[in-house]
């Protein structure tokens, strides 16, 4: 019965993470849990989600020590090739993936010897809504496309 338990609390877990592409944290999960009328404990959330990212199914980000980690279904390696943007004022987590950063990597791996860890790769700062600050239109070459709030 337990093992029957175990594949259904998976399930939901996934396909809730499937659901919300953004990333979440495991009380978000816990939270939707609840809400599904399952009731598990938080450790036993952590427990799977560890389990998931060790088979590479979910994606892990620790962003800092205040907000803790958040995961994302790991729909391929697309989240593993490009950065991300941190709000430190909302919280917002922003992919990035244009030239730029193909650049950036490229530069890092050339000049310094060094090849980055894309999908690890957390630049902090403030979004474009909390700063007040319209984000330029895609015309912009230095702008990417596609931001993710």
């Amino acid at each position: 019965m337990k093992a029957e338990y175990n594949t259904r609390q998976r399930a939901i877990i996934l396909d809730f993470l499937k659901e919300n592409s953004a990333h979440v944290s495991a009380r978000d999960i816990v939270a939707h849990l609840k809400e599904q009328g399952v009731c598990v404990g938080t450790a036993t959330v952590y427990r799977t989600l560890d389990r998931l990212c060790e088979q590479g199914v979910v994606r892990k980000f620790i962003i800092d020590e205040r907000s803790g980690a958040c995961y994302q279904y790991a729909e391929g390696a697309e989240c593993n090739e490009h950065f991300h943007l941190k709000c430190v004022s909302c919280g917002a987590l922003i992919h990035v993936d244009c030239g730029f950063v193909a650049e950036m990597e490229k530069h890092f791996l050339c000049d310094h010897g060094f090849t980055v860890s894309s999908g690890r790769t957390v630049i902090y700062g403030v979004c474009s809504s909390c700063s007040k600050i319209d984000a330029p239109s895609g015309t912009n070459h230095h702008c990417c496309k596609g931001h993710e709030h």
